[in-house]
């Protein structure tokens, strides 16, 4: 009989033990729902609109109150062990650190998104910076979370750190390379969201669309995503075509590559002829004026016209690709270098270069003024008595192997 007492009175006491405990998790349950349900909600039109991430820093801040009460309520369930008590009130308390540190991450980024609503954002982004905040930040949580779970002081546990530091510094060399790659990247305003740049070495070629503090993402021409890690774009080169997109004009530099037998001297009748090209005319009787004037001094009493100067086909050209780039509605003029000029002759033809920029940083108008201008660079070389290199082909081949 006495045996039976004392089972039911142990059974007695583990019953009060769990209804206490059931009572605490419904009270704190209950706190949590009222504090998010019904509180955040009340006060969720006067939060940002446009952002949900002050409504989720601002909930995990709040579940520091549920926290609270079972941190406080556990010394009132009786008939626990102490070791039980103690352990449920550190990890408590350690999930409230961990609470609080989540609110502020989310704090940071709220305050990063407020900052990307601002004109120069586009140009200095904070994101690198504060994801560095963010690394100090959880760290600092770390160490108070192990600190409160084996109930010492976080400065044992910082001095600890000194012997690490070296193993540390292994770790996150990658973030310091970053952050210090970030800071100059910034600070000299080397990169912005919306650049085109260039890498080779990274096979990047295409738009920056995101700066963070390891990478930078970049998406290329042909949709695909090139990650960069960000001290890569301090160690190695890479081309920023910013400078053109904020000229307003983009460059084309592409040559003819003309036969060389077939430039020579051009005879009176075909100089008349050509007066007949509007851009052509002031040009000719220029270039006869002067012509004309040298040989008078210093042919006098040479009658061999080898020795006279002439107009030849190839400076003809010339001139006539410079005015009909200076006459064409979409060459920009202002501030931009215009030039035709000959570069070295090769086995594979003399190349005329025509050097210039269209009025567009548009890549398909650009594309459409250049071929425009080649189109009709190709189809007025035969009035000029010039043809086009080209390699022989088969055809060229079976041509010359075919009788007569």
């Amino acid at each position: 009989m006495d045996g039976l007492l004392d089972r039911y009175a142990d059974l007695a006491l583990w019953l009060q033990s769990l209804i206490a405990l059931a009572g605490l998790v419904v009270v704190a349950l209950a706190v949590n729902w009222l504090i998010k349900r019904v509180l955040l909600r009340a006060a969720a039109p006067y939060l940002d609109r446009r952002s949900d991430t002050a409504d989720r820093a601002v909930a995990w801040l709040a579940t520091v109150i549920p926290l609270l009460v079972v941190s406080r309520g556990i010394d009132w369930v009786p008939n626990l062990p102490p070791e039980l008590v103690t352990v449920t009130v550190n990890v408590v308390r350690a999930l409230i650190v961990l609470s609080v540190a989540m609110a502020i991450s989310g704090a940071l980024d709220y305050a990063n998104e407020l900052y990307a609503r601002r004109p120069e954002a586009r140009s200095r982004p904070i994101k690198g910076y504060i994801q560095v905040v963010k690394i100090a930040m959880f760290c600092g949580a770390a160490i108070l979370m192990i600190a409160v779970l084996i109930e010492q002081s976080p400065l044992l546990l910082l001095s600890g750190l000194g012997a690490m530091a070296a193993v540390l510094l292994l770790v996150f060399k990658d973030t310091i390379l970053s952050l210090v790659a970030s800071v100059q990247l910034t600070s000299n305003d080397m990169l912005r969201v919306g650049d085109w740049i260039e890498m080779p070495s990274m096979d990047a070629d295409g738009d920056v669309i995101d700066i963070a503090l390891h990478t930078v993402k970049v998406q290329n021409f042909d949709k695909t995503i090139t990650t960069i890690p960000t001290h890569k774009l301090i160690a190695d080169s890479f081309r920023n075509w910013r400078g053109m997109s904020d000229s307003g004009g983009r460059r084309i530099k592409r040559a003819l590559v003309l036969d060389q037998n077939s430039v020579r001297f051009l005879g009176e009748d075909e100089v008349a002829g050509l007066k007949r090209f509007r851009l052509l005319e002031k040009y000719l009787e220029r270039k006869q004026d002067e012509i004309a004037e040298w040989n008078r001094h210093e042919l006098a009493s040479d009658s061999d016209a080898i020795n006279a100067r002439r107009i030849t086909n190839i400076g003809t050209l010339r001139a006539y690709v410079i005015a009909y780039l200076q006459s064409h509605p979409r060459i920009a003029d202002e501030g931009f270098t215009l030039m035709v000029r000959q570069l070295p002759p090769s086995p594979q033809g003399l190349p005329l270069e025509i050097y210039c920029f269209a009025n567009t940083i548009d890549w398909a108008e650009y594309e459409a003024i250049q071929a425009d201008i080649f189109d009709h660079m190709l189809a007025i070389l035969p009035e000029f008595g010039l043809r086009v290199f080209q390699q022989p082909s088969g055809l060229d081949l079976q041509g010359l192997a075919t009788p007569g």
